[in-house]
């Protein structure tokens, strides 16, 4: 067993996922990610790991699959012999106007972005009760507090991951697990690439766009210094929900 905190960062190959699991290894963590299918980015993203000394590993897996998420998770276990902290970040968008929305995008939103932090985390919550400590944090958004036209489904699994976060809190905080979750607002990363990021930033009291950085060093807060803090949703968006 590693003498090393260990980390599983979901959807880690790029973007906030990436952001999280530098963090994390610059902390001194051994960090593991999961990609779906980019091989060459997690690839890139390991060497990166490694060169901050983390005891990286990347792992390919359909996260939408529970039978995957639970091999997985398996698989981190037997090469880290723990896991500490646990970032439920993978997440896609199918974005479109309701009226218009198919059950296939609805369920693939859905799927991936709140049925696979219950994968993730029931795979893992074993051994975290065991060693009697744990830290789980879902990546949730600000349009799960607040909708968006055009996003029913996303808002959908972003809202349902808070009603979550909050439930397991209550439920593992006796067991010295403290789950949260992030709130991120609009942040520059392929997900906001085509948006117009000028019109955004002038509705957002810090009139700037936040950087994937800005998450990630909220989820090492979390995961190392917030130990009097469990079942919040803490917004990351530059003032945009006041």
């Amino acid at each position: 067993m590693t003498e090393k905190k260990v980390a599983l960062v979901t959807g880690a190959s790029r973007g906030i996922g990436k952001s999280c699991a530098l963090e994390l290894a610059k902390a001194g963590y051994d960090v593991a990610i999961s990609y779906a299918g980019n091989e060459e980015a997690a690839n890139k993203t390991l060497e990166e790991l490694k060169a901050l000394g983390s005891n990286a590993k990347a792992y390919k897996f359909n996260i939408a699959d529970r039978e995957a998420c639970q091999k997985a998770a398996e698989d981190v276990l037997k090469d880290f012999g723990k896991i500490d902290v646990l970032v439920n970040n993978a997440g896609i968008t199918r974005d479109g106007l309701f009226m218009r929305m198919s059950a296939e995008n609805w369920e693939a939103v859905i799927n991936t972005n709140l049925n696979s932090a219950f994968y993730m985390t029931s795979s893992v919550i074993k051994t975290m009760v065991k060693q009697r400590y744990g830290c789980i944090i879902n990546m949730s958004s600000i349009v799960g507090l607040m909708g968006n036209a055009g996003q029913a489904n996303y808002s959908a699994a972003k809202a349902g991951l808070i009603g979550f976060t909050k439930s397991l809190a209550k439920e593992l905080g006796s067991r010295n697990i403290r789950v949260n979750a992030i709130a991120p607002g609009f942040i520059q990363t392929d997900m906001t690439k085509d948006l117009d990021t000028e019109k955004i930033a002038e509705h957002i009291p810090l009139k700037r766009l936040g950087q994937p950085e800005d998450i990630a060093k909220t989820v090492k807060f979390l995961a190392d210094d917030g130990l009097y803090i469990t079942g919040q949703v803490i917004g990351v968006d530059g003032g945009l929900v006041v």
